[in-house]
């Protein structure tokens, strides 16, 4: 499969980027020219995206051999569908390969947003402890929790808020038969039913800015928002407006909407926690995606099934 081209759009991982090399011919997006790029895209048949730079409209017209698209990510929204559809180009995904990661980083970020750990650990090193107690925070046990997507990771991460006591709801396009959870058809009507809303869901249209002024408003000055999905899923200036006013209780986010751009008052805000678009980065899972990834197109090139296909 030497012959073969595939372009890499980000410096995934070195491990992703050897096996890449060791079967076809590796092009890294960023360290290609637009030049060179058109005078190789005859040779180019494949892409590997993620779910910050995947294969846009422009991209898929610039390179007319292209005949996948794997994506290292669980994410499509990164993805011109619809093109690729038009023009036959497969799309695989990583769906599975990341779901316990992205599971307990909901749960890390909403125990840490709770406890104030971010505050603890500064109070701590800063040697105010010789001074006076901590401040008292809030109960994760016990709680109710609502989560926008029911799919693989929403699921998981109800299983694990469950083990805490807590009771768990649900809002998706459709209503999931074989779920015993409380089921609300709007938005709305979630965060007004619950103490810890979890954005789990996959970024369309209709799903972009799902979180918006009235919903968080719905959840109140007592209520936390936790985002493990994608940053434009909220309307990040209203999330910023409220968490400052006191409007919301508390956030703790993995993602964010102009990533890695962060809003200043959001980062300077005791009530947030925030980690770097991670929530799938051990070395144990970026291993299994990358496998998935090489698999796929193996399996795609040598004409048998594709793994994990989306188109």
């Amino acid at each position: 499969m030497e012959g073969i081209g595939v372009l890499l759009m980000r410096p995934l991982s070195d491990y992703l980027q050897q096996e890449l090399a060791k079967r076809f011919t590796l092009f890294k997006n960023w360290e290609i020219s637009s030049e060179s790029l058109e005078l190789h895209s005859d040779s180019i048949r494949a892409v590997v995206g993620n779910g910050v730079q995947g294969a846009n409209s422009e991209l898929i017209d610039s390179l007319p051999r292209l005949e996948i698209v794997s994506s290292h990510s669980s994410g499509l929204d990164k993805i011109d569908l619809v093109k690729c559809k038009e023009r036959g180009i497969r799309v695989t995904s990583t769906p599975d390969a990341l779901t316990d990661d992205v599971a307990d980083m909901a749960i890390l970020l909403t125990l840490a947003t709770l406890r104030r750990i971010r505050e603890a650990d500064r109070f701590v090193r800063n040697g105010v402890w010789k001074e006076k107690d901590f401040n008292l925070t809030a109960k994760f046990s016990g709680k109710s929790v609502g989560i926008v997507g029911l799919g693989r990771i929403g699921s998981a991460i109800a299983k694990r808020a469950e083990a805490f006591g807590c009771s768990i709801s649900y809002h998706s396009r459709s209503q999931k038969p074989e779920s015993t959870y409380t089921y609300y058809p709007h938005v709305i009507d979630l965060a007004s039913n619950c103490q810890i809303l979890v954005i789990a869901c996959a970024l369309t249209d209709q799903t972009h800015h799902i979180i918006n002024r009235e919903v968080i408003d719905a959840l109140g000055p007592n209520g936390v928002v936790i985002n493990i999905a994608r940053g434009s899923h909220i309307d990040e200036p209203e999330l910023v407006s409220a968490l400052a006013e006191g409007r919301l209780g508390g956030a703790g986010l993995d993602v964010l909407e102009h990533e890695p751009e962060v809003p200043v008052q959001l980062a300077r805000l005791d009530n947030v926690v925030l980690s770097p678009h991670t929530a799938a980065g051990t070395l144990e899972t970026r291993k299994e995606m990358a496998d998935l990834v090489v698999a796929n197109l193996e399996a795609y090139f040598s004409n048998k099934p594709l793994l994990t296909p989306v188109l």
